[in-house]
């Protein structure tokens, strides 16, 4: 089966070229890089800097307004505590009294499904016990997020025309804003599972009673209350008909401002009304709060965008700036005594947008790096360019295929997740160059008569059950890791899966694609110096070459012109070289310019990859930074020419000294193990996000 695929794509080679261009394109569509590609939709893989580790958990929050935490815990989490017990995949149940509120998370088994386990817990609380709680307590479900969901925090500012501060806004006055405009509005952005208030003052009716006055006249505290009670109330009657017209009868007792609680009548003695003014004092005040929002040292309000669970945190992030560009024209404005017009405006003060993108963004370069380090690697030890495009061409076609299945098996994109790819990237490379140096031995050692199909199907068939044997070894020896539970589970099953992907999308690559580019790029010499590619020969001796390359030529000069001169100046000397060649191929100068070719097509690409890389640090200039990665590169590459040359030789003298050869391993070995020992332990990876927030409790 395997020898028949690989002929099917080498006899129908538009089959090869439409199941790349699939690839490519499917993989752009679901990649978290923005390749800028607007004519293609974007589905991409959801996308978060640090994996969710955190427990499989729901949040029953209640509250009972000015109640101890004594009291809290006896009559509202005590007893709801227990009734949940019985909920089906819970684990364990943990709780939390606190002054006027009490919180309870229910960790249920990973296993139980997000959302199934909130209809098990609202079907709960629709069921409980009368008389359970308290008169007017009302549990209620916390937001379907999880502790990693705070992703976009924000403050209310006035600010000038040019951005500036100004100030002039009342903390009250930024609370109310941002609980009756803003909330509202940023929780309808797609992916938003809540948006919390943060800062300021809640402004509320404050009614100081008059404990002489109330006495005097023989009034209780809850005579006051009922009276604030009933009359902060619209009431309806029937209808009166006047002169054949209907009219609607209803009472209009809506509170809108401190006159009408003040003539509110709490009771009647001796035919005299007594109102709320005769035995309290009524102002509007801030209501009680249990802590502050501070922002470099000045009291800010604000609100935190809580993103939904399985949401991808990237795509709500930008929703969210949608929605507040959407709002900044309807935000309110003052003018200040000083004539400056202040208009609040939504400011963000923690974006994790920057370390999403940097996360990305570690995985987009050490992808270019090592495809920029295996072109030039393999050009220096095959000395064939052609060899080094086919091989490191294959790693982004894999990498997208690998995105494609991250996308639709629900495998999200975080820093561990990614770096499953970069790790794979080492035996993705090793197959394509295993197969290409299998291509170009057969068609330099294959007999005059044999074609080039010929020679490249054989190279193929002959490692490709070998390449795929290495790599399934690799896939099995990662099944232990599919097997973690709990935190380790979530932590490197993603990277697990991600690797796997990118070493299966690898192999469909080498199987499929990579023969037939091979049979498109490569030529046969033959005996008489005529050259045969897939029977281009009709079209003339070398015509076809010229024609290629005067094209490449004129390419790179007009790419050099509209898009990029590097680019376009690389183009326009390959195709040069190639021009060179075909003029001095028959001549005996022909092997010392492939040579030079070669070492400058190497040189160009250590170039691009130093001036991606700049080791020695972008204080220091380019060329110096080059001299250094092409120093490092021909020192490595050199040592391994040594190996190559000397190999026999270093085989037989080890051999002959096997014993103390394997001593020294050994002693090698032991030193490791000691090394391990004392080499420190992390669970989770080391971020310097460079965000602070400090949440100090006091007493």
């Amino acid at each position: 089966m395997l020898n028949a695929t690989i002929r099917f794509f080498l006899e129908n080679k538009l089959a090869a070229w439409l199941l790349l261009l699939t690839f490519v394109g499917w993989g752009i569509v679901t990649a978290p890089f923005d390749f800028g590609v607007d004519w293609l939709p974007r589905d991409p893989v959801a996308v978060d800097a640090i994996p969710d580790i955190g427990e499989n958990q729901q949040i029953v929050f209640t509250r009972w307004m000015g109640r101890s935490p004594q009291d809290v815990e006896d009559q509202v989490t005590y007893p709801l505590t227990t009734t949940l017990l019985g909920i089906p995949g819970v684990k364990s149940i943990r709780s939390n009294s606190m002054f006027g509120f009490s919180s309870i998370y229910l960790i249920f088994n990973d296993d139980v499904e997000f959302y199934w386990s909130r209809s098990r817990i609202l079907e709960k609380l629709n069921s409980l016990p009368a008389n359970l709680l308290p008169d007017g307590v009302q549990p209620t479900l916390g937001p379907d997020a999880t502790a990693l969901g705070q992703i976009f925090w924000y403050t209310l500012e006035g600010r000038d025309e040019n951005g500036q501060p100004t100030g002039g806004w009342d903390p009250h006055e930024l609370r109310s804003i941002q609980d009756f405009y803003v909330r509202f509005g940023l929780s309808a952005a797609e992916g938003v599972s809540e948006v919390a208030s943060i800062g300021g003052f809640v402004k509320e009716y404050q009614v100081d009673v008059d404990p002489g006055a109330m006495r005097a006249n023989r009034i209780s505290l809850e005579q006051v209350m009922q009276a604030i009670k009933s009359s902060n109330i619209d009431v309806g009657a029937q209808t009166i008909e006047i002169n054949l017209a209907e009219y609607f009868v209803r009472g209009l007792g809506y509170v809108k401002k401190i006159e009408d609680i003040e003539n509110s009548v709490v009771t009647v003695n001796d035919n005299v009304p007594i109102r709320i003014r005769d035995v309290a004092k009524v102002s509007l005040g801030p209501a009680t709060r249990r802590g502050i929002l501070d922002k470099s040292g000045t009291e800010a309000v604000g609100g935190v965008v809580v993103a939904r669970y399985g949401a991808n945190p990237l795509l709500v992030i930008q929703e969210v700036k949608k929605k507040i560009a959407e709002l900044a024209p309807g935000l309110p404005a003052k003018t200040l005594s000083d004539g400056t017009v202040s208009r609040v405006t939504i400011v963000p003060f923690y974006d994790r947008t920057q370390l999403i993108n940097e996360t990305i963004g570690t995985l987009q370069e050490a992808l270019t790096l090592e495809i920029l380090i295996t072109v030039m690697v393999v050009i220096l030890m095959l000395f064939n360019l052609r060899s080094s495009l086919l091989v490191s061409g294959t790693l982004p076609v894999a990498v997208l295929m690998c995105f494609i299945a991250m996308r639709y098996l629900g495998v999200d994109a975080n820093i561990v997740a990614l770096s499953g790819i970069a790790i794979a990237i080492g035996t993705m490379v090793d197959m394509g160059i295993v197969l290409t140096e299998s291509m170009v031995h057969r068609i330099d050692s294959a007999p005059p008569e044999e074609d080039l199909f010929t020679s490249i199907y054989e190279a193929t068939t002959e490692v490709a059950s070998a390449v795929i044997t290495a790599v399934s070894t690799t896939v099995i020896s990662f099944l232990p890791v599919f097997t973690m539970e709990a935190s380790e589970g979530k932590l490197f099953k993603p990277l697990a899966f991600t690797k796997t992907f990118a070493l299966v999308s690898a192999i469909i690559v080498a199987i499929t694609i990579v023969p037939p580019l091979a049979h498109s790029i490569f030529t046969k010499k033959k005996k008489n110096g005529d050259t045969q590619n897939t029977g281009r020969a009709k079209f003339g001796e070398n015509t076809f070459r010229y024609l290629g390359n005067g094209a490449l030529l004129l390419l790179g000069a007009v790419v050099a012109w509209l898009v990029n001169g590097l680019v376009g100046g690389i183009l326009m000397l390959i195709a040069a070289f190639n021009l060179i060649g075909e003029l001095i191929k028959s001549t005996r100068y022909a092997g010392a310019f492939d040579w030079l070719k070669n070492i400058l097509y190497a040189a160009i690409v250590t170039f691009l990859l130093t001036r991606i890389w700049m080791p020695l640090g972008v204080n220091k200039s380019v060329f110096t930074n080059f001299l250094f990665v092409g120093g490092l590169a021909a020192l490595l590459i050199g040592f391994f020419f040594l190996v190559i040359r000397f190999y026999e030789k270093i085989l037989r003298l080890l051999l002959r000294v096997k014993w103390l050869f394997l001593l020294l391993v050994g002693l090698v070995v032991y030193q490791g193990f000691l090394i391990f020992k004392n080499t420190g332990e992390e669970f989770m990876p080391s971020l310097n996000e460079g965000s602070f927030l400090l949440m100090p409790t006091t007493m």
